[in-house]
């Protein structure tokens, strides 16, 4: 009997300037291993290192019984790592090929196609007095040179002259062509043969790309004294995502661009990036910006709301985020969850432990140029992961307490519900009319059961959906800030009082009022019982086979899926005069966001759904699941403190995984210094020779397939393990796979590759 399980991945990308030829070899491996995944659960056939992880997954299932799907359904990315994050997302959410980056990766990533032609020197004499600075500035790495062979040396030597000599005081790298150049991907990536959409129906793929506003914007901030200060934020997240659904593109290209050339316009060498300069580029080309408007309102909405937008100066991402845990933490909740649910979150980092050296021995303390170039540059962007980690560490603990919690209480609450329905015959027929009066037969007793205690569980409950009420009006508006947030649910809280409920008086929530209220507004409690329930169907998948459970599936995905449809903002667009102009009674607003949530209507057709999925079962997994789903206020009343008022939507503990060349030994030990070419030169090592750039996307993709394999098979459950001999088997199938694969277009790296054949075995 098979067994479903998904490994879902949340990526974090970091910043590394020249290596980011090394990441795109990772990121386009976690691109075949979605593909793989997609394949092998589809029946479908690939070649390359994409067959191999096909192979593996095969494997696992015949070996196994479990059929693993390999889900990258967040990617988060700051400066190098934000470029290879967008071209990612872009591929598996528009089923496009990240085959045709490599040519331009290869080809572009250059220091000659970089230089802006007004940088350019003069001539080959132009400050020739600077290349001694030059040379003793590199250090380590000019010294290594000596150990290339003649003509990498020489290119190398060649293109240090030429960027060292380039205008000084001034960006060397060309804003406009850079821009130019990612659009010219978008176009290659779009013109390629696609594929489909690589994660399931519903599956939504989120994409944060951190930014630097130079500048700065206002946030105002609300204390008890003064009332109010205004402080200049520097931090911008841009967000996109697909809502589950198939789409020809992630975002319009120019967006995509946007957030590519923004997060990597490292200070010094890349002038700030502006809109002004993608308006230019679209202009010499002839293309079109659908949504500029609305993306700028969106990214930008302080900028916007100042007409400012056009001005503003975006810089390098990592320069204050150069590992965006925070998004892709956020972006955990309100996402479903299929079946068993192994998540990951996965940071790549090209070269962890380097630090900054100006000296060629590291020795004695930092001098007066050296202190001031770490301070404003390398420090921020070494800091250490650890306030991420214990974030994670911390959801993982209250998951598994809560988990503890709900099994615990699982054979009281059965008894219970079976205790307050008598056993009745009709509990294994049920209708959906059945269903709603049983629904609410079985939370009166809950509340009842409760005693004292439902007071502050239901206060902790309604002061949720207000929060929740209030997200949706302040979206549906579109205007940002604290203030406009805190004038709605001022307005909002003056009409429930109005209406008979006070948010301020605990005593009263058992009332009718807000027993109304909470059924016309409380689509969390919905989404957290459908959830739940889930839960309960994927442990009973191992009693029973898949196809019987199939249509409880299919109904409770149906379902979920139309109550966090409500909660999407732009559901509600046609709220956003009314909240702009809310000044007084809000009772008339509540009452239009009633009516475009219909949660009554949604409620019906659930009942509907479920009672006919249910009326499908065997008995015995029918009645299981129907206490299960009754019984669920009980379980809520236990855990919604625990979560402080919050919903988690995937019931699992979070694990981290890293790759990195330190990581990967399964070829060459030593890490980055004995694999990587870009690490030279402060990591702008690549973009000096093409020869550089061959090694480090060829290790990129053999690194990526080795730790991709340790990740797939470490999240197999603890009773399903391969035969020995099978996991080195399967990477050492995926790394000749990328040596075939990559022998005709790596023409520098014929040697490496003859080496890594020996190494390999």
């Amino acid at each position: 009997m098979m067994r479903d399980a998904e490994l879902r991945l949340a990526l974090v990308c970091y910043g590394g300037v020249s290596l980011a030829v090394y990441m795109h070899g990772i990121t386009k491996e976690i691109w075949h291993v979605a593909r793989a995944s997609r394949a092998s659960h589809e029946g479908e056939t690939l070649d390359g290192s994409a067959g191999a992880y096909a192979g593996l997954f095969d494997e696992i299932a015949r070996t196994t019984g479990t059929r693993l799907r390999v889900l990258p359904d967040i990617i988060a990315g700051a400066s190098a790592g934000g470029i290879n994050g967008v071209f990612l997302a872009q591929a598996l959410s528009a089923g496009q090929s990240l085959d045709p980056l490599t040519d331009l990766w290869l080809d572009n990533a250059d220091v000659e196609a970089l230089i802006a032609p007004s940088a350019a020197p003069a001539s080959r004499f132009s400050k020739a007095w600077a290349l001694p600075i030059a040379w003793m500035a590199a250090g380590r790495s000019a010294d290594q040179l000596e150990e290339l062979d003649e003509d990498t040396r020489e290119e190398v030597r060649a293109k240090l002259s030429h960027f060292i000599r380039s205008r000084w005081f001034e960006p060397p790298f060309d804003g406009p062509g850079f821009t130019a150049m990612l659009l010219d991907a978008f176009e290659a990536m779009s013109a390629a043969p696609r594929g489909p959409r690589l994660l399931p129906e519903g599956q939504p793929l989120d994409l944060f790309v951190t930014v630097t506003d130079f500048t700065g914007h206002p946030e105002r901030l609300q204390l008890h004294s003064p009332a109010e200060v205004v402080e200049t934020e520097h931090r911008l997240v841009l967000s996109f995502t697909d809502h589950g659904t198939a789409c020809e593109t992630l975002a319009p290209a120019p967006e995509l661009a946007f957030a590519a050339r923004a997060t990597s316009s490292f200070p010094g060498a890349f002038p700030a990036f502006t809109v002004a300069e993608l308006d230019g580029v679209l202009k010499e080309r002839r293309g079109r910006w659908p949504g500029r408007g609305a993306f700028l309102a969106r990214a930008m909405p302080r900028h916007a709301a100042a007409n400012a937008a056009e001005k503003a100066a975006l810089i390098d991402g990592s320069v204050l985020a150069n590992a965006p845990f925070r998004p892709a933490i956020d972006a955990l909740d309100e996402r479903p969850a299929r079946r068993q649910v192994d998540r990951r979150f996965v940071y790549i980092d090209p070269s962890p432990g380097m630090t900054f050296r100006v000296t060629s021995d590291g020795e004695g303390p930092p001098g007066f140029f050296q202190t001031i170039l770490g301070a404003v540059s390398e420090l921020p962007r070494k800091q250490p992961i650890r306030d991420n980690l214990e974030a994670l560490a911390a959801r993982s603990r209250r998951i598994e307490r809560m988990r503890a919690i709900t099994d615990a209480m699982r054979p009281g609450i059965e008894a219970d519900v079976e205790t307050l329905f008598g056993r009745t015959f009709f509990l294994n027929s049920p209708t959906p009319a059945r269903l709603a009066a049983w629904r609410r037969r079985a939370q009166l007793a809950a509340a009842e059961r409760a005693g004292f205690s439902y007071a502050a569980y239901a206060h902790l409950k309604i002061s949720g959906v207000i929060e929740t009420i209030t997200a949706l009006l302040h979206a549906a508006g579109g205007e940002p800030g604290p203030q406009r947030w805190q004038r709605i649910r001022s307005r909002i809280e003056e009409a429930l009082r109005s209406r008979g409920y006070d948010s301020a008086t605990p005593s009263n929530v058992a009332g009718d009022a807000s027993i109304a209220f909470l059924r016309t507004f409380d689509i969390g409690f919905r989404i957290r019982r459908l959830r739940l329930l889930a839960r309960r169907l994927v442990e009973l998948e191992g009693e029973h086979d898949e196809h019987t459970l199939q249509p409880v599936r299919d109904a409770l995905y149906d379902s979920l899926a139309a109550y966090l449809e409500r909660k999407l903002p732009g559901l509600h667009r046609g709220l956003r005069g009314a909240v702009r102009t809310l000044s007084g009674d809000a009772e008339p607003l509540l009452d239009s966001l009633a009516e475009s949530l219909d949660l009554s209507r949604l409620d019906a057709e659930t009942d509907e759904r479920i009672a006919a999925a249910l009326a499908t079962l065997p008995r015995q997994p029918r009645r299981t699941l129907l206490l299960h789903y009754l019984g669920f206020p009980y379980v809520d009343l236990a855990t919604l403190p625990l979560l402080q008022g919050e919903g988690i939507d995937e019931f699992d503990p979070v694990k981290v995984d890293r790759i990195s060349p330190d990581d990967c030994t399964a070829i060459r030990e030593g890490g980055a210094e004995a694999t990587l070419k870009g690490i030279q030169f402060s990591n702008f090592g690549a973009f000096f020779s093409r020869s550089y750039r061959e090694n480090d996307y060829l290790w990129g993709r053999l690194h990526g397939a080795e730790r991709m394999i340790d990740i797939i098979v470490s999240a197999l459950p603890s009773d399903a393990r391969l035969k020995a001999g099978k996991v080195a088997a399967a990477k050492r199938a995926a790394f000749h796979a990328i040596l075939d694969q990559e022998e005709p277009r790596l023409g520098t790296a014929r040697a490496l590759i003859a080496s890594l054949r020996a190494e390999i075995g």
